[in-house]
């Protein structure tokens, strides 16, 4: 099977704790399995008010399923093509 890129994009207000990141996590990681889906990596603005994620996963709308199986909220998400140097 050919997996995309999906990015999820995320607005916390307020800004995202540590208690409640570990709290998304949690939720999120089986949903994620459940669904084919491979967490790559996420970048959390300096004021922890933006947090941008890139998954690995059948489609866009294969990671938006396991965001409503978690009950979590996001702005967007979308597919992606990576470019890198």
């Amino acid at each position: 099977m050919i997996m995309a890129h999906v990015i999820l994009e995320r607005v916390f207000d307020p800004p995202l704790t540590e208690e409640r990141h570990a709290a998304f996590s949690e939720k999120l990681s089986p949903c994620l399995d459940r669904n084919g889906i491979t967490w790559i990596r996420s970048h959390l603005s300096l004021d922890r008010s933006r947090l941008i994620c890139l998954f690995q996963a059948p489609d866009a709308g294969a990671v938006r399923g396991a965001l409503r199986q978690a009950r979590l909220e996001h702005e967007r998400v979308w597919s992606c093509d990576l470019l890198e140097p």
